[in-house]
């Protein structure tokens, strides 16, 4: 897991497209624009700017070339909040390996260590067990639920709220 760079637009795209049909029931619904490089690689550098100015760390997961998870810290806020927003996914060949939980804890570890956060929060919808059993095992816990919290597969669906406080 590194942070993502713009030349990585590439192996983005493709893995946005080959993972299309499985992503779909999990996020918003997408332009067709999204699944190129030219559109990863302006989102990707956007991002970098925000990891520039101390306000994300826009991470991939690979094995060798190919880009297998994407895991975004974004919304850092510090003074007294020290709080990020986190949010993820990975590869459905990869799925069910145990990636998700080891790079969710790396990231709970850099959060506290390196970017010194004091809280991380994470959604999911109400359905989606595997990435609660994510946040779990990372110490995250679930803080309440969210009436139609995001548009996610082109509506407005019900999340459970979880955070994982670093520091007591």
């Amino acid at each position: 897991m590194r942070l993502l760079r713009v030349n990585d637009a590439a192996a983005l795209a493709a893995a946005y497209v080959r993972n299309r049909t499985y992503l779909s029931p999990w996020e918003p619904v997408r332009p067709e624009e999204y699944y190129t490089e030219a559109w990863q690689a302006a989102d990707i550098a956007n991002r970098l700017v925000a990891h520039e100015a101390g306000e994300g760390y826009p991470l991939g997961l690979f094995a060798g070339d190919t880009l297998v998870g994407r895991f975004n810290v974004a919304g850092i806020v510090r003074g007294p909040f020290q709080s990020a927003g986190l949010g993820y996914w990975v590869d459905s060949k990869y799925a069910g390996r145990g990636l998700a939980s080891a790079a969710v804890q790396l990231i709970v570890e850099m959060a506290r260590d390196e970017l010194g956060l004091h809280r991380i929060e994470a959604s999911t919808l109400l359905h989606n067990v595997g990435s609660q059993r994510v946040l779990l095992k990372a110490g995250f816990q679930q803080i309440g639920t969210a009436p139609r919290y995001l548009q996610i597969a082109g509506k407005w669906q019900d999340h459970n709220l979880y955070q994982v406080v670093l520091h007591e």
